[in-house]
């Protein structure tokens, strides 16, 4: 039984070994691969891809102020009288039917149609015998604003806020895929960096252990001291410690890729992305001018500053019609009906041979009107502020462009200069262990050496994904990213 235990701890052993040893799945990918994702998976994007849903619907919601509104009513009435009479009490019955179809215009002019009947039956002592009667009408009338309310009302300024909004809402989501695509762009890059600085601190570590290996065996023909020996150990353990370092950096940075182009990130764990792209691009043209052409009109945040600028334009055009005072047309058309029974109330009102008419102005002037002119000099005001705001947004939008192309230009020089720093690091090392070799240096400066040049190779992916990085914030402050990588906003 002991045997069977051990044997099975032993396969279990094994099992768990060979699990932990598997190498996880590699899922290469491109750029545009991991743009996609992140616009299919990413959550803010997900979520402010509901804002211009509902700025639409709003829209909807608010062409509501024109819908006509149908009433209908009927009413029984029954009434006994007070008092005793000689001829009996008083009685009557009636009933009344109402309905009504009311709305309004775009051009502020209100509207009805209705239409009423009514019946009524008794007796009354000063009436001989019962008694029926009917009546009825049906009719028109419109009324016409010819100030006040007549070139906007609130209906028409609640439908501009929401257009207005709907457009705020789509420079919104505009706004978010340019920075969660910039961000999946640096991570991109910023992943490749990482995975070539691993590369470049294995192959310090594995300089290292050959010097190490080298210099054991000049110790063992007396040709070194074993001080220098402990020197390049040290040197070993220095370099292992970097390459973990740049091993935990590897591993952080996928994750910050994966966690911006997937929903799924349980099912991402264990895979790694290996990126198509590499570093070494060609320089690409760069015109501050031009820059500066897309960045005044197709910066999101620029975009949404003219729209509050351009609604708050119409919200004055709405305070300004409200300081004038209510000039309107009346009028109204119809035919009346009566009889002693409904039908024949129907029948007159349906041959049209009893019409009433009427027509008219009605004109109301508030004597102070307070409000109305404090609500325009306020939103007058406001009006300037947002004026000035757009300027200074204007003017931080130029600084911050010219800087994004300063920085990709020097992003480029300083790449170019940390090639010739490289080269020349490859060249130092390779002299020294020349004379090294034959005794005519040290082991000191041959480690010092090496470490100059893993820096150099490291300074020089280092600026390459600066460059990569510096071109894609440049889009971001111009607000090209999209149409630079012809992405289209219905996308999802």
């Amino acid at each position: 039984m002991k045997k069977i235990g051990a044997s099975l701890i032993l396969v279990v052993g094994l099992t768990s070994a060979f699990a932990q040893t598997n190498p996880p799945a590699v899922r290469p990918m491109s750029l545009q691969d991991c743009l996609n994702a992140a616009l299919k998976n990413n959550f803010d994007v997900r979520v402010e891809r509901f804002e211009p849903q509902k700025s639409q619907l709003s829209l909807q919601a608010a062409y509501a102020g024109y819908d006509p509104i149908l009433s209908l009513s009927g009413l029984h009435n029954h009434s006994l009288s007070g008092g005793v009479f000689t001829n009996g009490i008083p009685v009557s019955d009636g009933n009344s039917f109402n309905s009504g179809l009311t709305g309004s215009s775009p051009w502020g002019m209100t509207y009805g149609l209705t239409g009423s009947a009514a019946e009524n039956s008794g007796f009354s002592p000063s009436v001989p015998g019962h008694y029926e009667n009917s009546s009825g009408q049906v009719g028109v009338n419109v009324t016409q604003p010819l100030l006040n309310g007549f070139w906007i009302d609130q209906t028409r300024l609640t439908i501009s806020a929401a257009k207005n909004n709907l457009k705020l809402s789509e420079q919104g989501l505009r706004s978010q895929l340019i920075n969660t695509l910039t961000a999946v762009e640096n991570a991109y890059y910023e992943l490749i960096y990482a995975r070539e600085n691993v590369k470049v601190q294995q192959e310090a570590l594995t300089l290292a252990q050959t010097q190490l290996a080298q210099d054991k065996q000049r110790v063992q023909v007396g040709s070194l001291a074993p001080l220098d020996v402990q020197q390049d150990e040290a040197q070993v353990a220095q370099s292992r410690a970097n390459l973990i370092a740049a091993q935990f950096t590897l591993a952080t940075d996928e994750n910050a890729l994966k966690n911006l182009i997937t929903d799924q990130y349980a099912q991402w764990h264990d895979e790694e992305i290996q990126p198509l792209a590499t570093l070494v691009v060609a320089r690409q043209p760069l015109d501050v001018q031009d820059s500066w052409s897309k960045g005044m009109t197709m910066r999101p945040d620029l975009l949404q500053s003219k729209l509050n600028l351009a609604q708050q334009g119409i919200q004055l055009k709405y305070d300004r019609n409200q300081i004038f005072p209510s000039l309107d047309l009346t009028a109204s058309y119809g035919f009346n009906g009566g009889g002693r029974e409904f039908g024949d109330t129907w029948a007159q009102d349906t041959a049209g041979n009893r019409p009433y008419y009427s027509y008219g102005a009605q004109l109301s002037v508030p004597l102070s009107n307070t409000k109305a002119r404090n609500a325009y000099k306020s939103d007058r005001a406001v009006e300037q502020q947002l004026l000035l705001k757009l300027k200074q947004l204007e003017q931080n939008v130029l600084v911050q462009i010219d800087n994004a192309v300063k920085a990709a230009e020097s992003a480029w020089e300083g790449s170019e200069a940390t090639k010739q720093a490289r080269s020349y690091a490859e060249a130092a090392l390779d002299a020294e262990q020349k004379k090294y070799a034959v005794g005519k240096s040290t082991t000191f400066t041959v480690l010092q050496l090496q470490n100059n040049l893993t820096s150099a190779r490291s300074q020089e992916i280092r600026a390459l994904a600066n460059y990569n990085q510096a071109l894609a914030n440049l889009a971001q402050q111009e607000g090209s990213t999209l149409e630079r990588h012809k992405v289209d906003l219905s996308v999802k």
